[in-house]
């Protein structure tokens, strides 16, 4: 008998977690809060983690270091940005597709805008979250360039998520979706642009 290939065990593993945070949505919305998250400096700075102002000086610096050195890791650098770039704009448009509305607008009820109704804006749309997608499609790339700091890096993404819960800002499957997702974009391009370990593509 065949066992599983690892990419169908991934699969798997992900459409499980997706439907258990379906499932946990009116949960997590009534339990997990904190709305004062965003007052602190650990909020804040997980916050952060999932927007460009994060990513946008940290790819230019690890370009200036990297460049002299290593000409290949320093052009690799800028990847850490293109992560988090394609996540974002794929969570735009997963957005404007889904439609659905942020949690706290609708007392933890689904709520999904109508086609009709700002058909290109998505300010108030929930799924998935923009910033969990980003945090995770630059850490993604960023653990393969530095794969020791690949746990940091993962917590810090998940920090993220945990900071978008606590305000309300988002469903459990917004998050997790998005984490997925994120992720996925990250290895993808990782994958294909970046050098493995070893000095091999």
């Amino acid at each position: 008998m065949r066992l599983p290939s690892r990419l169908a065990l991934v699969a798997l593993a992900a459409v499980l977690a997706t439907l258990a945070a379906y499932w946990l949505d009116p949960w997590v919305f009534r339990t997990v809060r904190y709305p004062a998250v965003d007052s602190h400096d650990w909020g804040r700075l997980l916050r952060v983690v999932g927007s460009l102002v994060f990513w946008l000086p940290l790819a230019l610096g690890l370009w200036l270091e990297a460049r002299v050195r290593d000409p290949d890791r320093g052009r690799s650098a800028w990847l850490v940005l293109v992560g988090p770039v394609l996540a974002g704009a794929v969570a735009e448009l997963l957005k404007l597709v889904v439609r659905r509305e942020r949690p706290a607008l609708h007392g933890g009820e689904y709520f999904y805008r109508a086609f009709a109704d700002r058909p290109f804006d998505t300010h108030d749309l929930g799924f998935p979250s923009s910033h969990v997608m980003v945090a995770f499609g630059g850490a993604a790339v960023l653990a393969r360039l530095y794969p020791g700091a690949g746990p940091v890096l993962y917590l810090l993404a998940l920090g993220c998520a945990v900071t978008r819960l606590l305000a309300q800002g988002h469903f459990l499957s917004d998050v997790v979706v998005a984490a997925l997702a994120g992720w996925a974009i990250g290895m993808w391009i990782a994958g294909r642009r970046l050098p493995s370990p070893s000095g091999t593509i």
